[in-house]
Order: structure tokens, then sequence, then C-alpha cells
């Protein structure tokens, strides 16, 4: 017997580099297979799941800026690069039978719903999985804030954030075999420490609103679900 979700609403945060896979940049059709067969899987025992995605296999707002573009028109291409990010994976997941709705902060009407709270809401309460594309709308906002800041909107139970190692480590894993994996943390640890789980802005608000944050390996096959039934895997920020 499968075990029973731990939380009954989520917030699954990509990063926009998880969908390029091994190809360097765009959007790797396998990914985004894995990726939406594991999302279904997840919608399939009954939890409500929203999606934030990043946008860094297309436009990096941040080093285009570091480059001598205008660091406001810089992000507001990288938002862009979120809605196309945002739009595969609908396919992808519509492909495989899962309802999708595309809401966007930056209103583009013939391809994503404006996003409006309320509506976002009742969507995930219908079982639609909801993807929230450009940020926040704003420029100097990273899509870590986004996905705080939408995660506490739609009061999800917790904030996962799928990444590339499995956790939270002292220092860079790939670089130093002596790395040291964290499998709890608190808010002020991570910012104390400068640990790299996401951008202080995020983390501050998730501080204040008492959010959970769950780190982990979205690369290891069924991870998203093992997360979702309550299983030890990654790191843990939250309160004392």
């Amino acid at each position: 017997m499968a075990a029973a979700p731990r939380y009954k609403r989520i917030l699954l945060k990509l990063s926009g580099e998880a969908l390029q896979g091994s190809q360097g940049y765009g959007v790797d059709a396998e990914v985004l297979r894995t990726i939406s067969e594991e999302v279904k899987e997840v919608v399939g025992l009954g939890v409500e799941v929203a999606l934030v995605i990043g946008g860094g296999n297309i436009f990096r707002g941040l080093s285009a800026a570091a480059s001598g573009m205008d660091r406001a028109s810089a992000d507001y291409m990288g938002m862009l690069a979120t809605v196309m990010n945002s739009l595969a994976l609908q396919d992808a997941l519509e492909q495989r039978g899962v309802y999708t709705r595309v809401m966007s902060a930056i209103e583009m009407k013939e391809v994503a719903e404006p996003y409006i709270r309320r509506r976002a809401t009742r969507h995930l309460e219908k079982g639609r999985v909801v993807i929230f594309a450009a940020g926040t709308g704003n420029p100097y906002f990273t899509t870590d804030t986004a996905a705080a800041l939408r995660a506490m909107e739609v009061h999800a139970d917790v904030l996962m954030k799928a990444t590339k190692v499995d956790g939270v480590y002292d220092k860079d894993p790939h670089k130093h075999k002596d790395a040291v994996r964290y499998a709890r943390l608190t808010y002020l640890d991570v910012l104390a420490r400068g640990l790299n789980v996401m951008d202080s802005t995020a983390i501050s608000l998730c501080k204040e609103n008492s959010l959970p944050i769950l780190v982990f390996n979205m690369l290891g096959r069924d991870n998203i679900r093992r997360v979702v039934c309550g299983e030890e895997l990654g790191t843990l920020v939250c309160a004392e």
C-alpha cells in the first residue's frame, strides 16, 4: 500500500537549468517527460501542486546585467524565459492527461491566464496543476522570491526546491569531497552562514511566515513522490 502524502498542497520550485538536461541550453524533452510523469504521480495521490520554474536555461537576467545591460530590461527578458518554460511543461503535463493552468504575472492573455490569487486557489482545489510564470512581475526579484511569495499566497504547506544535489551542504559537494549535508536547518542558520539555499529575500519571507522549505535532489527517480510522502530526503529549513 502506497504511503499517504504528508502535504495537502505544495509549491514545487524548479530551476530553468534543470530543464536543459545535458544539452547546456534550452529544454530537454526527456527531462520534461520525467518531471511531468512524477508530477502526475503526485497529483494522483490527491496532492494539490503549484509550480514555479526559473528561466536560466534560456536567459539569465543577472548575467546580462553584469555584462552591461540595464538590470530591469534584463530581468523582464528573464521573466519571458520563464513563460516559455512554463508553456513547455504545461504541454508535457497535458499530454499525460494532467489538467494544467499557466498563470502569468505579466499579462499575455493569448498564452496564459493573468495571475489572480483566488482563481489560482480555485484551480488547485479542482485538482489542476498551476504553473506560476513571469516571476513576481517585477524586476530585481528572483524566481526563488516569486516561489516563496506564491506559496504563501495560495497557503501551500511547504515550498519544495528541487536541485541537482541531495540537500544543503556546508560547501560545494562537487568541489569538496568532505562537504557535509545538513538534515535540518533554521532560517537564521541559512542567513547567518550564507548557505546557497535561496536568496535572502526568499528566506526572509519564508521565515516571517513560517513556511518550511525542503531542498532535495530532483534527479532521483520518484524523489518528488517520496518527499511528498514524508521520506527523510534532502534538507528541511524551518523554524527552531
